[in-house]
């Protein structure tokens, strides 16, 4: 089985991230790729409901909990520990493309979110940055800059078409 294509999209906050990946998945999808998408979160969050069953299981004091429903056809595991980006990559094998939002650090190739002159810093100060998608004009020579409407060719970086 062939490893999956691993992209990063980073940026500040409120730069758009989750508008271009909704916009990538789409496009990639209809491309025919099968795609997967790890979001890094900061902040501490909550994937459960008050009151719901799983809730009151973790409340109990259950370190994992995994719900399933054949009728809506999803899976949901819930791990009461962090669990590194490439265990979560490794779980997501089988798909043709991962698209990790966030994880700044991290090694893989990246696209940067640009909205303002502030964010055009982390061209330089991060790793493997491949492309960088832009709400402003920006000029940066040494990778391509894509208006955060133009989808097809920022997909084209991570995959040309089928």
């Amino acid at each position: 089985m062939k490893k999956p294509k691993v992209i990063q999209v980073v940026g500040y906050k409120n730069t758009g991230k989750t508008t271009l990946i909704c916009k990538l998945i789409e496009k990639l999808q209809s491309a025919g790729y099968m795609v997967g998408v790890i979001k890094h979160d900061a902040h501490e969050f909550e994937l459960d409901m008050e009151g719901r069953d799983t809730w009151m299981y973790q409340k109990a004091g259950a370190h994992s909990i995994a719900i399933t429903s054949d009728k809506g056809n999803e899976t949901c595991i819930i791990h009461k520990k962090y669990t590194p980006l490439n265990e979560i990559i490794k779980n997501m094998k089988d798909k043709d493309i991962i698209i990790v939002e966030g994880f700044k650090l991290e090694k893989y190739q990246k696209i940067v979110m640009i909205k303002s002159e502030d964010d055009i810093e982390l061209l330089s100060s991060l790793e493997n940055v491949i492309a960088a998608v832009t709400w402003i004009p920006v000029e940066f020579n040494e990778i391509p800059v894509f208006s955060i409407n133009d989808i097809h060719s920022i997909s084209s970086v991570i995959y040309p078409e089928k």
